[in-house]
């Protein structure tokens, strides 16, 4: 499907609004790192006064009984997981709700993504939509089994395996009760990992429950708005290779095109 001048238009403004955001984000990185700078200078010099105060306390004082015994520190816990790669920042969905079409094959879906609810997620997948990442990339996942009914899209390799240069984290607006309705768009994640979070989404076409995992459920990021019946009818309802409940569709399904207004 040829874009026509209006998408043309809409990606260049995206990847221009990209560009700019993480330019900002440059120049914010630049001065956090220099107060940082600073606020280690000041520290230490606030440090060398108290050293000299104690030193001359301590002789001073004889430091016999009723000196007072020092509270052990508490150090600061490990982070429980950090972004890889260029990632935008949750501030680029700008809080709001984004309207766009995702088009499998030739099927155009409606998509609403919130911003709001999903800001780290959403700021990922309308920074994919402005660096053109989607349109070639394959559905390579369908299930379908008596609780769940999904299609996996966004595979950067088509096997379904992760990126190692990019990744995100947390989990944000996950299901109420594990329980995915028809229409949710959520990110795929590796099991057992909050920040796996990457270029993967999943279209739930029939009311799914997907169990929580150790750390939780799945960022739900937005809705099918129209073109679902038309997605089964098209494609999930052909089945899976080999008749599995888990696998590769029979119709071979790839993302035509992603456009974000």
């Amino acid at each position: 499907m040829a874009p026509n001048k209006n998408t043309e238009r809409e990606a260049r403004e995206a990847r221009e609004r990209l560009r700019r955001y993480n330019a900002r984000q440059a120049v914010h990185a630049q001065q956090v790192k220099r107060r940082k700078r600073d606020n280690l200078v000041a520290i230490g010099g606030v440090i060398v006064i108290a050293a000299l105060a104690a030193v001359t306390q301590i002789f001073y004082f004889t430091g016999g009984p009723g000196t007072p015994t020092p509270a052990p520190s508490i150090s600061a816990e490990a982070p429980v997981g950090e972004n890889v790669g260029d990632v935008p920042g949750p501030d680029f969905a700008e809080g709001k709700q984004w309207n766009g079409t995702l088009t499998l094959n030739d099927v155009a879906l409606g998509v609403t993504l919130d911003g709001e609810l999903a800001p780290q997620a959403v700021s990922s997948i309308l920074g994919d939509v402005a660096l053109s990442y989607y349109p070639g990339k394959t559905c390579h996942r369908l299930v379908e089994t008596d609780s769940a009914g999904l299609i996996q899209c966004g595979s950067l390799d088509g096997t379904g395996a992760s990126d190692p240069g990019y990744s995100f984290g947390p989990i944000e607006n996950a299901a109420v009760d594990t329980l995915y309705p028809a229409g949710t768009i959520a990110m795929a994640r590796a099991s057992d990992n909050a920040y796996s979070n990457g270029h993967q989404f999943f279209i739930v076409f029939a009311d799914t429950v997907l169990p929580d995992d150790s750390v939780g459920g799945y960022s739900v990021v937005g809705q099918v708005t129209s073109g679902l019946d038309q997605l089964v009818a098209e494609i999930t309802s052909a089945g899976i290779v080999d008749g599995a409940s888990d696998g590769a569709p029979v119709v071979p399904t790839a993302i035509t095109s992603f456009t974000i207004e």
